[in-house]
């Protein structure tokens, strides 16, 4: 690759039941192996794509930014075009632009959020299949609401984190949660500087078993204290999550159109 290669940012959405996640595994179908692919294809050159996340096998992404360096001269709404003709229907780009030289999804991302979407009912919705996990007990929103406030700020999260992160620390800073009611749907919509592996779904897990009794009523602080992972909940299900919002500096990107994506683009999830 040339030094003056130009940096491409995508922002994509896709299916996660049709994926192994986002990296590259040698045991299943991956959605940077599709990308990188897809790239390659388009480009004629080897493809590197980096993802903003390493999201798990069933997760879903409403917006997941990656980028990756080509010396090939198309201009961005081709690339897009073109990928989209390449890449399987789970998966589209919604937008495309340049970056600056030094950008990267991962390392230059400034916070992101996650919903968990829950179908509380008896019964399970057959067009909610792999897209939200089914909970049969009633469930209170506004008091898991309260008790997930006890999440929001400054913390080590080792007790939220599953064995084989390999991250360097695993104090986070959480900015945001809310529990929020939508007639038979609860959604967990969670915003942190960073999350830890299995982190979203082990909070989540943690009130879910709150709201079963499982644990006590004003339990995570002392969770988070404790540091250990079996004082926390279950780990819930991959399916409920969703990828909503990734956050940048504004001058990480050229000036064209540099402002179009910074919020969650409209879905229905």
């Amino acid at each position: 690759m040339s030094a003056e290669a130009r940096n491409i940012l995508l922002i994509l959405r896709f299916n996660g039941g049709a994926f192994h996640g986002w990296q590259v595994q040698p045991n299943g179908f991956t959605v940077q192996e599709a990308v990188q692919a897809a790239v390659q294809k388009i480009t004629g050159e080897p493809a590197n794509v980096n993802g903003c996340s390493r999201t798990d096998a069933g997760v879903h992404a409403a917006m997941f930014c990656a980028n990756f360096k080509t010396n090939a001269s198309l201009p961005c709404e081709k690339i897009a075009a073109a990928l989209n003709f390449y890449l399987p229907q789970q998966a589209a780009v919604i937008d495309c632009r340049e970056a600056a030289p030094d950008f990267h999804a991962r390392y230059s991302c400034k916070g992101k959020t996650y919903c968990y979407h829950v179908r509380n009912h008896r019964v399970r919705d057959p067009f909610l299949l792999d897209r939200a996990v089914l909970v049969g007990e009633p469930l209170d929103a506004e008091r898991l609401h309260r008790q997930a406030q006890d999440f929001v700020g400054t913390h080590n999260f080792a007790a939220f984190c599953a064995a084989g992160g390999g991250a360097k620390t695993t104090v986070r800073t959480v900015t945001a949660f809310s529990v929020r009611r939508e007639g038979e749907d609860v959604r967990f919509t969670v915003s942190a500087d960073g999350f830890l592996y299995h982190m979203v779904r082990i909070m989540v897990g943690t009130l879910l078993d709150i709201a079963r009794g499982r644990l006590p009523e004003g339990c995570i602080p002392g969770i988070l204290a404790a540091g250990s992972r079996a004082m926390a909940g279950v780990t819930a299900p991959a399916e409920g999550l969703w990828l909503i919002d990734v956050r940048y500096e504004a001058e990480d990107f050229l000036p064209i159109r540099k402002n179009a994506c910074f919020s969650r683009p409209d879905m229905i999830y």
